[in-house]
């Protein structure tokens, strides 16, 4: 009988959790993801309209003729192309792209283009991959992407030593949309971890921007690698919130409606630490900037604000349940709300015409200013016991994670001083530390 009385209230409980579950769901809005993140700035966030209609070129067959050229064109002198490939370039290892000579802004730009829905050779390089199949640099990264990445390298290593050797002042920028945000955020660790390919360029030469970015990486190397790795989501753009391997979300195409809604029950249900401590799970690379341009509950599209941040909890974990999750991921937006927010910052503050000597320590300002986000960042990431998140040394290289069998394991400050007292000390009869011999002071 007392079984029976209780069956109503399991009931009541259990339908409580589910509107509890659906109003959260409901409630979370993109905006939640970055309220507490800072303001970007147009110094830092300037690159990125320009870098989207680069992207964009890659789709031209002929740049001197184009067909489907974005308001105001794609910024991009046909004389200073470098080269351009395609699928056959390829052999479909690795996406099409551009090697652009940027002389206006002293950059030397590789652009790669995004998924084509329509290549089997795309598939094959995002289906290329398994949860903690691929290891590199102490993390976890995209199988396929990594493998397009150094396809990339290979093929173009000399071109781009040629051209850094030939104009030294010029910085290397990689950048992609989508799936070819995923090849350039990890052609961008590997060119910082084989600096000998392009003549030991500078770390600081080489930056990164990925468009619509893919989780392509583990948490303690999207970290690792802000400083030189930034990704740029649009509000409600589903990919940097699916935590769903590529391969399968691609897999199930037809039905990802029905993906989506069962990956957000499932998420919504995983607490945060387990997520965190899980080595193998992927996220969007580097420093993030989430262009917001849409309030809930509020029809229409206000004036986009960029925030930005070195997340290390709350990194894009959720998927919003917004009509726009698709479109927010196509490229020709995200290019035409970059420019109206750079617009925008620019009407507020008008860096053109801010004298050289002031926009150069205003530049130095930022720069301290992210450096100082990023060591933090990182120290937050060891303290929440990221796997494999490791502090760098005071001479600002980080310590080599040795692979193998010990290459999943962390020696936290705690256990660092325990094992150095064990090997200056010994105890005594009576139970005292005392100095060992061979570390006598004479």
């Amino acid at each position: 009988m007392s079984i029976i009385c209780g069956l109503p209230l399991l009931e009541c409980v259990y339908c409580m959790a589910c509107a509890r579950w659906a109003w959260k769901r409901c409630l979370h809005t993109a905006g939640h993801d970055s309220e507490t993140w800072g303001v970007a700035t147009a110094e830092e966030f300037e690159p990125v309209p320009r870098l989207c209609r680069y992207i964009l070129a890659v789709y031209e067959d002929d740049l001197r003729c184009p067909l489907w050229e974005p308001p105001g064109g794609y910024g991009i002198d046909p004389n200073c192309l470098i080269l351009k490939r395609t699928y056959d370039d390829t052999r479909g290892r690795a996406p099409p792209y551009l090697l652009y000579l940027d002389h206006d802004h002293a950059d030397i730009v590789l652009a790669i283009r995004g998924l084509n829905l329509a290549s089997h050779k795309d598939y094959r390089v995002l289906l290329d991959n398994k949860l903690g199949r691929r290891k590199f640099d102490g993390g976890y990264v995209h199988n396929g992407l990594l493998n397009a990445a150094g396809v990339v390298l290979d093929a173009e290593s000399e071109t781009l030593r040629d051209l850094l050797e030939r104009y030294p002042g010029y910085t290397l920028t990689l950048t992609g949309h989508s799936l070819g945000s995923g090849v350039a955020a990890l052609l961008a660790m590997v060119v910082v971890k084989n600096r000998d390919k392009l003549g030991n360029i500078e770390r600081k030469r080489v930056r990164c921007y990925s468009i619509a970015p893919a989780r392509c990486m583990s948490l303690n190397l999207a970290v690792r690698y802000a400083d030189i790795i930034n990704s740029v989501v649009l509000q409600d753009d589903f990919l940097p919130r699916t935590a769903t391997p590529l391969e399968d979300i691609f897999k199930s195409v037809f039905c990802l409606p029905c993906l989506l809604c069962l990956r957000c029950i499932r998420d919504t249900c995983t607490s945060e630490e387990s997520k965190i401590r899980d080595p193998r799970r992927l996220y969007a690379p580097g420093r993030l900037y989430h262009i917001v341009e849409r309030k809930p509950f509020r029809c229409g599209r206000f004036p986009p604000v960029v925030k930005t941040a070195v997340p290390v909890d709350g990194r894009f974990e959720h998927i919003v349940l917004s009509c726009n999750a698709t479109s927010d991921h196509a490229i020709i937006w995200i290019e035409r709300e970059a420019k109206r927010a750079l617009n925008l910052m620019l009407e507020k503050d008008p860096i053109m015409e801010i004298p050289a000597k002031q926009k150069m320590e205003r530049q130095q300002t930022l720069a301290r200013e992210h450096s100082d986000e990023y060591k933090a960042a990182l120290q937050r990431a060891v303290k929440l016991a990221v796997p494999h998140a490791i502090l760098p040394s005071q001479y600002g290289t980080f310590q080599e994670v040795e692979e193998g069998e010990n290459s999943g394991t962390e020696q936290r400050p705690e256990e660092s001083w325990d094992l150095l007292i064990e090997r200056l000390f010994d105890k005594d009869e009576s139970g005292h530390m005392v100095l060992k011999k061979s570390h006598s002071i004479v």
